[in-house]
Order: structure tokens, then sequence, then C-alpha cells
């Protein structure tokens, strides 16, 4: 059995690491090259890196900024956030990327998955699915940091991103980001039985149980979190052995 994975999220505005509710209304937190060191030597599995505004500020991705979170890394680290062609590949895994993440390039250009997973494998292509639960109770699929709705239904989206080649799938809840009330168990368990890639929990994170239930009950490969984390309200080393105690396959 594949161990169940720990990741922290670095969101990144301005050069600084940044932390909103529901994908809006974002504190200044922290220094990111500190906070990416701190959580390699804490025991983190891997480390996100998602440049929030360059979607929306239409520009690339801060690479020197990606290159010195790296230097010191020793931990598989994804990054994404205004990836848009295979140059944007070339220029974050250049950079010290492990994986690729892509969200709304990938719903407007979905050809750019197949692409990159030819090019680079499937491996290194993850897609993240920012979708919150409507008022009727489907799950739909946002783009631009959660700012424009589309027509995508998510567990359809999830299931063609899966076919186009894309190697893990990151699954938003922007209905429950920054809460603290938990991971939506019902979505993250779906999306995980209808596919056989990997799929990480995203959004939503409060207290330990809440990575045992999204891993075990959820069906989640791996849980990413971020204030919960960044403010010390649970620390890494501690969570991943009380996950380790309850039976969960877990790296210490």
């Amino acid at each position: 059995m594949l161990t169940k994975r720990i990741i922290p999220c670095l969101d990144v505005y301005n050069g600084r690491v940044v932390k909103g509710v529901q994908f809006s209304n974002v504190k200044d937190l922290a220094d990111p090259v500190e906070l990416g060191t701190y959580y390699a030597n804490e025991g983190a599995d891997e480390l996100v890196f998602y440049d929030i505004g360059a979607c929306n500020d239409a520009r690339g991705i801060n690479s020197a900024l990606v290159e010195a979170i790296a230097s010191h890394l020793s931990i598989p680290f994804t990054v994404g956030g205004g990836i848009r062609t295979l140059e944007d590949f070339y220029t974050v895994l250049g950079a010290g990327a492990d994986k690729v993440s892509i969200n709304s390039a990938a719903v407007q250009n979905p050809a750019l998955i197949t692409e990159g997973a030819k090019r680079f494998g499937s491996q290194c292509v993850v897609v993240s699915l920012d979708i919150k639960k409507e008022a009727d109770g489907t799950w739909r699929i946002y783009t631009h940091g959660g700012r424009v709705r589309t027509l995508l239904e998510a567990l359809s989206w999830a299931r063609e991103v899966e076919c186009l080649g894309a190697g893990e799938l990151v699954i938003n809840a922007i209905h429950t980001d920054g809460m603290k009330f938990g991971f939506d168990l019902e979505l993250t368990r779906s999306i995980a039985e209808l596919v056989s890639i990997p799929v990480v929990a995203s959004g939503g994170a409060g207290k330990p149980s809440d990575f045992y239930e999204v891993l075990s009950l959820g069906k989640a490969d791996a849980a990413l979190a971020a204030s919960v984390f960044h403010k010390k309200e649970i620390l890494i080393p501690s969570l991943k052995q009380l996950l380790k105690q309850q039976g969960l396959p877990i790296r210490l």
C-alpha cells in the first residue's frame, strides 16, 4: 500500500506567503523561502507552491522565487500559477520543480495536459481543480483563482483530465477553503472512486481528525493544507505520528 502524504501549500502573492478564506481576503503570513525550508525540515512529504496572482495578472510565474525555494528542498516540489505553455513547464522544471500544476490553462487548452504528459511524463503533470458546491448541490469547476465559473461539472472534468494524461489531481474545495470545518469528504471520495490516479484533498483542514477522515473515509491519497501549518496550529511531525498510530500508512 502506498503511503499517505501530508503536503503543506505555499500560496504566494507579490513574493510573500498569503492565506485567505474561500479564495478571498488574503493576508500576509511569511517569507516563502524560510517557510519552505521549515517544512522540508519538519518532515513534510512534499511541498506545493502556487503563484496565485500570475493568472489574473496575466504574467509568468516567479521562477526566481521557485529556484530560491527549490534550492532548500530535498522533497518533491510541485509548482503552479500562470502555467500556460510547454515553455512554462520547461521554466519551472528548470528552476527546480519536480511537478507542474495547471488549472485555468487546462480548462482553456486541455491539449496542454496531453502535451505536457508526452513531453515530461504523466507523473510530472498535476491538474488542480477549483470546485465550488452550487446551491443546487452540483460541483462546478471555477478558474482564475475561483473568480470565473465554468460550465464544467467537477466529476466529468476529473475523468476527462485523467484520460488526457494527468498524473495527479488536486481537489480544491472553494466552499470549505479556510473554514477549518474539515475537507469535503463526499467530493473527494466521489472523485477518488472515479479515477485511478492519485487524488490530493485541499480546503478545510482545521484539526488532526480532519486529515484522518479525508485520508480514510475520503479515500484521498494525500492531504494538502496551509494556514493550520503556517500558524503552527498543527505540527506535521505530531500529525504524522498520530495518523500512523491510527493505522494509516504514513512515512515518518
